[in-house]
C-alpha cells in the first residue's frame, strides 16, 4: 500500500494530478477539495489511496487527512466505489458531508450526479455513527483563485466530461451557472456547482 506521494508536482487539473517521485511520475486522481487546496504548490504531498482491479491500479490522493478518512468511509459502502466517492468529494466538501450525514439530509447526498435516494440513504445509515464518534473535519478553506471565464469555462468542461458526463450536458450547465453568476467565478465553484445542476 502506498500511504503517501512526496515530490515535485509536475501537472495540476482539476481531476487528477502527475506528481514526480524519484524520476517516476505518478497520475493521481483527486477531488475538487485537494485541486483547491493545492494551489501552485511546485513541492507537494499527498495521502494516497491504492485502489487495484483486474484491469488498473487506480491511486487517488488527498492533501488531508479527513477528506481520506472520508473517502474511506464513503468506499465502505456497498455501491459506492472510489469514483463515485470522489464524485461524493467534489461536489460538497468534508464539512458539508459531515453535516448532511449526522442530520439525514438524504437531498444534499442524492444531490450528487450518480447517487439514487437508496444510496444516499444508505451512507447516512451506515456512516452516522462512524462520523458522530470520529468527527473528521478540518476548518473548510476558501476555494482557489478567480480566472478569466473563458479558460475556467474550458477547464471546467474538460473536468466535468473527465467525470463522466456526456459533454452537451456538462456545456450547458457550465452555461446555466455562469449565466447566473454575476461577475467572476473560481474553477472550483463552476465545477461543484455544474454538478449540482439537474
Amino acid at each position: 500500500m502506498i500511504a503517501y506521494l512526496s515530490g515535485k508536482l509536475v501537472f495540476k487539473d482539476p481531476t487528477y494530478v502527475i506528481i514526480e517521485v524519484g524520476g517516476i511520475g505518478y497520475h493521481v486522481k483527486i477531488s475538487l477539495q485537494t485541486y483547491s487546496k493545492i494551489k501552485d504548490e511546485e513541492q507537494i504531498r499527498l495521502l494516497t489511496f491504492l485502489h487495484i482491479k483486474e484491469d488498473a491500479h487506480t491511486l487517488y490522493g488527498f492533501k488531508e487527512e479527513s477528506e481520506k478518512r472520508l473517502f474511506l468511509l464513503l468506499i465502505s459502502i456497498n455501491g459506492v466505489g472510489p469514483n463515485t466517492g470522489l464524485m461524493i468529494l467534489s461536489s460538497l466538501d468534508t464539512g458539508e458531508i459531515e453535516q448532511a450525514i449526522l442530520s439525514g439530509d438524504v437531498g444534499t447526498i442524492q444531490a450528487v450526479k450518480g447517487i439514487g435516494i437508496k444510496t444516499a440513504q444508505r451512507i447516512i445509515l451506515e456512516l452516522k455513527d462512524k462520523i458522530g464518534k470520529q468527527g473528521t473535519s478540518d476548518s473548510t478553506t476558501p476555494l482557489g483563485f478567480l480566472k478569466s471565464s473563458n479558460k475556467v469555462r474550458e477547464e471546467a468542461l474538460q473536468a466535468l466530461v473527465t467525470l463522466g458526463f456526456p459533454k452537451a450536458m456538462a456545456e450547458k450547465n457550465i452555461a446555466q451557472i455562469l449565466k447566473k453568476t454575476e461577475g467572476e467565478i473560481s474553477l472550483e465553484d463552476l465545477i461543484k456547482a455544474s454538478l449540482k445542476t439537474p
